[in-house]
């Protein structure tokens, strides 16, 4: 007979949680490599700088 595995709400709520941070990080990444892209074009090494500081600034959550 196979065991039924209960999961807490709170877990459950929590790994939502999770998820949804991972989407929105990965939403702000893309989006920044966009602008990124788009600063390179227009030569725009005030905005490039700018814009490359935030991108570490979000990669450093993810890895501390």
């Amino acid at each position: 007979m196979g065991k039924t595995h209960v999961v807490h709400p709170a877990v459950i709520s929590l790994m939502a949680e999770l998820i949804l941070d991972e989407s929105l990080r990965k939403f702000q990444e893309e989006r920044l490599y966009q602008k990124i892209d788009t600063a390179l074009e227009n030569k725009d090494q005030t905005t490039f700088l700018k814009l490359t500081s935030e991108l570490k600034r979000l990669k450093s959550f993810r890895t501390s």
